[in-house]
């Protein structure tokens, strides 16, 4: 993981699919490997999370390899604007987490063959590990077969609230000191997150994908400032604006503490000048001769 170059008060949240990648990973892998229509037949049947530990074992029972899978990962399309925005924003010294309903084999694939995996403090996705047998396993975030998350939020899987994974983040924030938080995504399990935003802090949902809808049924439930994006080219843009933004509004509070200290300590010094007391000078007793 990253050197956090801590140079600013930023932190930078992404979700993976459909907003630094531009597709489902999950879909992607299952297509590109020819068992599209084996997944369609589970999944009205289980959760998401499940049927891709399903279609893993599948795929493994099929002869598919690891390094083919890796492969599949590799031809995923991506927009040319968003890794040069990853490395500007962690340029400018902001930190960099992912938190996505992937998993973290299909990530950690994914920005490594991309050259940014050293740029992310953190990813929070759902396990993702090879086996003994040598068959990729899928695990949920949340273990939801022993309890639920707790989200009452209809938009959040059973596998994983990001609303409670930014709450985490959130917390250990405030043990570093007041940071703000840009959080990126396209989903509807990134509406709950958007939630748990604080007004100082900014969302930017894809326009026309299922968060922004979410949001735009309600906005006034967002305490964020909230930046839409469409593709990769006004992800970089809004995003390298509002960073900017927001270090030009820290370099203002900065700049006016800084003032307000300087102008307190001249008042002091005035006031200090003032209350000098000096004992006033009187005239000189004259000695009169008492003449006799």
């Amino acid at each position: 993981m990253a050197q956090i170059n801590n140079k600013n008060n930023i932190v930078v949240v992404f979700d993976f699919d459909k907003t630094i990648i531009d597709v489902d990973s999950d879909n992607w892998v299952i297509d590109e490997l020819g068992f599209t229509d084996l997944f369609n037949q589970l999944l009205p049947t289980m959760p998401w999370n499940t049927v891709m530990d399903c279609m893993m074992k599948e795929l493994h029972d099929q002869g598919k390899t690891i390094e083919e899978i890796k492969q599949a990962l590799r031809t995923i399309p991506i927009h040319p604007r968003v890794v040069p925005a990853i490395k500007a924003a962690h340029a400018l010294g902001c930190e960099l987490r992912i938190v996505s309903d992937a998993n973290m084999f299909f990530i950690e694939t994914m920005v490594e063959h991309l050259g940014i995996s050293e740029l992310f403090s953190e990813i929070n996705s759902n396990p993702g590990f090879v086996d003994e047998h040598d068959t990729l396993r899928i695990s949920p975030y949340h273990d939801f077969t022993n309890s639920s998350h707790g989200c009452t939020h209809g938009t959040c899987p059973p596998n994983m609230c990001k609303g409670l994974v930014i709450e985490r983040i959130q917390e250990s924030l405030a043990k570093e000191g007041k940071k703000k938080m840009v959080y990126l995504g396209d989903g509807a399990g990134d509406y709950c997150p958007s939630l748990k935003l604080k007004a100082e802090d900014f969302v930017m949902p894809r326009k026309n994908f299922p968060v922004w809808d979410l949001i735009s049924q309600n906005p006034m439930l967002v305490k964020a400032s909230i930046r839409e994006w469409t593709d990769g080219e006004s992800l970089e843009k809004i995003l390298m604006g509002t960073i900017e933004e927001i270090i030009l509004e820290e370099e203002k509070e900065k700049k006016m503490l800084s003032t307000s200290a300087e102008n307190t300590c001249k008042i002091q010094t005035i006031s200090v000048g003032i209350n000098v007391h000096h004992e006033p000078i009187m005239p000189r007793a004259l000695r009169v001769s008492q003449s006799g």
